[in-house]
């Protein structure tokens, strides 16, 4: 019987265990430095009031955050997810207000049509190999323009008084009803990302599409759903602002893709595609509110707090570089 001998960790080795933990640890580390640096220099930070509405805040980001953690996993990104929520608000305003639909037939409607028009981008796709970017861009454009052209750049109102529950609302007078939302399709995700085929479909996409399409997995397939999923998210957050704000409005969900995005890889996704999690994202969402709620309490200028956003998200795709698996 030949007795084996454990060979010693490589530096290799002991790099991959180094990237791992920091993966692991380093942004959760990073939130508890933020929130005490806030809670001392921040005026009312750590009140309950601001805490909740800064969860109030995130709420569409975070939801949206988990569907574009698939996409970016997989290997691809959306950069429509903003216009698209407009284009949902505009279209529910609409529906329900200009032609009296019923309300909760005009929200499945919007839910439904979101799925349908980000599957047929995640058809094109995969039918014509364009890149997502490509086909995202074009529907950021196309979106932001329909979007104007049903509501003729005007926001459309009222909405029935009741509407306001879902985006204004309170679950025990102090809980916001977004942020139960939030929270809901945080561990949903989660559930999928990690105790599904679907799930281990979606790494495996992006980790090596052609290994995963010998395995047996339907990629195509795969990323339909994922663009999908998007797409629904996306409209379930244009229904959710259109309740806070209590219009259908052509202008909201400006910049919220990048603000997605940036969470996202603060979160330790990897634009490489492969790897990520949504617990990551939601540490990377909760992050970015407080640092934003947090400068605004302040006093920083708003243009100096794009800055401060900018450099963080520099900094995060440079750890995401430094994540990184060594090649041999």
């Amino acid at each position: 019987m030949t007795v084996q001998t454990a060979k010693p960790p490589t530096q290799s080795t002991w790099a991959s265990r180094a990237r791992s933990a920091f993966s692991r640890s380093g942004l959760l580390f990073g939130l508890v430095i933020l929130f005490v640096l806030l809670w001392l220099f921040a005026p009312n930070f750590a009140t309950q009031r601001n805490l909740f509405n800064v969860l109030r805040a995130i709420a569409i980001n975070g939801m949206i955050a988990c569907a574009m953690t698939f996409v970016i996993i997989s290997g691809d990104i959306d950069v429509s997810v903003g216009s698209a929520v407009a284009w949902a608000s505009s279209l529910l305003g609409v529906l329900a207000i200009k032609q009296h639909w019923p309300l909760i037939a005009a929200a499945a409607f919007v839910l439904v049509l979101g799925m349908i028009v980000h599957s047929m981008a995640g058809w094109i796709r995969v039918k014509w190999s364009i890149p997502a970017f490509v086909v995202t861009l074009a529907m950021y454009m196309s979106y932001k323009g329909l979007a104007k052209v049903i509501t003729q750049a005007y926001p459309i109102t009222p909405f029935p008084a009741s509407f306001s529950f879902l985006g204004q609302g309170y679950i025990g007078k102090i809980i916001p009803v977004p942020a139960i939302l939030m929270l809901v399709t945080v561990a949903i995700f989660y559930f999928l990302s990690t105790r599904t085929v679907f799930g281990r479909s979606v790494y495996s996409v992006g980790g090596n599409e052609e290994a995963a399409r010998l395995s047996g997995i339907p990629v195509g397939r795969t990323r339909i759903a994922i663009f999908a999923i998007s797409g629904l998210m996306a409209a379930l957050g244009g229904i959710i602002v259109s309740s806070r704000i209590m219009a259908g409005a052509y202008n909201v969900g400006e910049g919220l893709e990048f603000e997605v995005i940036a969470a996202v890889v603060i979160g330790g996704t990897s634009l490489a595609g492969g790897s990520g999690s949504m617990i990551g994202t939601f540490l990377g969402v909760l992050f970015m509110g407080l640092l934003s709620n947090g400068m605004t309490l302040m006093g920083v200028d708003p243009y100096w707090q794009e800055v401060a956003r900018g450099l963080i998200l520099l900094f995060a795709v440079l750890i995401s570089v430094w994540q990184k698996p060594i090649k041999k």
